[in-house]
């Protein structure tokens, strides 16, 4: 087998998917010097969660989602979630506004669209929860813009598929936030990939396995095994980043640091009805999301989604949740069985112990009939029909599994960031609503894994270039929320505006 085993870099990223994109970039825009290489299992970038078929595209910004925004024994509605989130995706925006503007990144057009963004309830228990909700929620100036309504008409206006053929009778409310997204993070993924290909010293390297990981003087050696030709490779690199999604955690595991011991992993499969009928689509211009069945995990909240895809516009609803022994969607059914380690063991069985309801959940899910899936359609759009719709696989996602000193285990949805503590490795857990807030992610990984240059002139300067407002800035301060989403939303395009100033503060 042949083997090099002379290469030496700066950075190496496992993953091309949008968190190793992200981070190559912001790395290279705040030391052009740096030498880089991304390395990729499959043959290109954006392959599992960052294709847009495989995930929501929601463009997550706490605007509709109901599982952000938990009722408490009081009934009153905690939105700390909501507006972490909601602050976290402006710190994404200012990112791609950033490379807009340089005039080299390419059009927002072909990743971001402006899609409302509406929460829709059911039932007197559901209309009194929205109706508190959108109270507690517009006292916070990033949501002072949302509508509620239970007014039919209205309603008719917002979500005209929605509205058609649906019982008189039926109470229900809604809420609106027309300054929403549609984000194809497969599009950004090889946008910022393109641009970082363009970089000296920056190369993305596909149809690669990393198989070994192991302690060096500089930092870590990194085992490549070329999936075409069969050879392999060594890499010395001062620091690397597993943004590899599920698989993540294998490659965690295998680096051996003590930061990443009892963590496992709890893999969900997910597929959507999806819709290309013009007549249908052309009715639904929105991303509507609902409540969440009892006992099912966050992911699995039901919403009726416009996705734009290269330009054209599809109807998503789901997502029905499933489950897999795979860590990834082109993985191995042996990623779970081969994950368990005794750090890990008690913390998973504790899992499945108190994890009855998801377990019997997920069960169901499995087994439902196509006329099932249907009729969970049916309560969003009362007049679908079969033939509009077909069964499309979506992403892998693995929820985190990690020690809890009073339950032994405890399984943890949204993403953690697992650094060593010297800053030379570092791996990205979990799954939604990842993507959306992979910026905010990639800025803790800096001050975590580069804490002096970040304290540098030199990057520090840069860093408020490309972020004049960050997430804790954005939140307590209305007037440069204002300030900063305008200028961004220009930028982008999302804006029809002609007032807004999209020039550098």
């Amino acid at each position: 087998m042949a083997r090099n085993d002379n290469e030496v870099v700066d950075v190496v990223l496992v993953g091309a998917g949008i968190m190793s994109a992200t981070l190559a970039v912001l790395l290279k825009e705040l030391d052009p010097s740096l030498k880089l290489e991304v390395v990729e299992l499959m043959e290109s970038g954006a392959v599992e969660s960052s294709n847009p078929w495989n995930n929501a595209g929601t463009g997550h910004a706490g605007l509709c989602e109901l599982n952000y925004t938990p009722p408490a024994a009081d009934g009153s509605i905690d939105i700390k979630k909501a507006v972490s989130i909601n602050s976290m995706f402006e710190e994404s925006k200012q990112f791609w506004a950033y490379l807009v503007q340089k005039g080299t990144f390419g059009s927002p057009k072909s990743f971001i669209s402006p899609v409302p963004h509406l929460s829709f309830v059911q039932g007197d228990d559901g209309i009194a929860f929205l109706k508190t909700r959108f109270e507690a929620m517009t006292q916070y100036h990033g949501f002072a813009e949302m509508r509620y309504t239970e007014d039919r008409a209205t309603m008719a206006k917002w979500m005209p598929l929605m509205m058609q053929g649906r019982a008189a009778d039926e109470p229900i409310a809604a809420t609106r936030v027309e300054g929403g997204t549609d984000v194809n993070f497969g599009a950004l993924t090889n946008q910022l990939l393109g641009y970082l290909a363009k970089q000296a010293d920056a190369q993305v390297k596909c149809s690669q396995k990393v198989v070994d990981l192991n302690r060096s003087d500089a930092g870590w050696r990194v085992t490549v095994k070329d999936l075409k030709n069969g050879g392999s490779r060594e890499i010395t690199t001062r620091f690397v980043f597993l943004g590899a999604g599920g698989a993540a955690l294998p490659l965690l595991q295998m680096s051996g640091i003590p930061e990443g011991k009892g963590f496992g992993g709890f893999p969900v499969s997910g597929q959507w009805l999806r819709c290309d009928n013009p007549e249908v689509v052309q009715q639904h211009q929105a991303k509507v999301y609902s409540q969440a069945a009892v006992g099912s995990p966050p992911m699995s909240v039901p919403h009726l989604d416009t996705r734009v895809v290269d330009g054209k516009k599809s109807l998503l609803f789901g997502p029905y949740a499933g489950f897999s022994t795979k860590f990834l969607r082109h993985g191995s059914f042996l990623d779970l069985p081969l994950s368990i380690r005794p750090s890990n063991l008690g913390p998973m069985l504790a899992v499945a112990r108190d994890n009855m309801d998801l377990t019997r959940y997920l069960i169901g899910e499995v087994l439902q009939s196509e006329e099932q899936r249907l009729e969970a359609l049916r309560r969003f759009y009362p007049e679908a029909k079969a033939s509009d719709w077909r069964l499309e696989m979506a992403g892998q996602r693995v929820q985190i599994i990690k020690k809890d000193e009073k339950k032994g285990g405890i399984l943890q949805f949204g993403t953690e960031l697992v650094a060593a503590a010297d800053g030379s490795i570092a791996a990205l857990l979990g799954a939604s609503p990842g993507a959306s807030v992979t910026v905010s992610i990639m800025l803790d990984l800096l001050n975590r894994c580069f804490p002096e240059q970040v304290r540098s002139p030199q990057w520090s300067s840069k860093l408020h270039e490309m972020f004049p407002a960050l997430a804790k800035d954005l939140e307590a301060d209305a007037a440069l929320y204002r300030d900063v989403q305008s200028r961004s939303d220009a930028l982008l395009q999302l804006s029809t505006s002609d007032n807004l100033n999209a020039q550098a503060f």
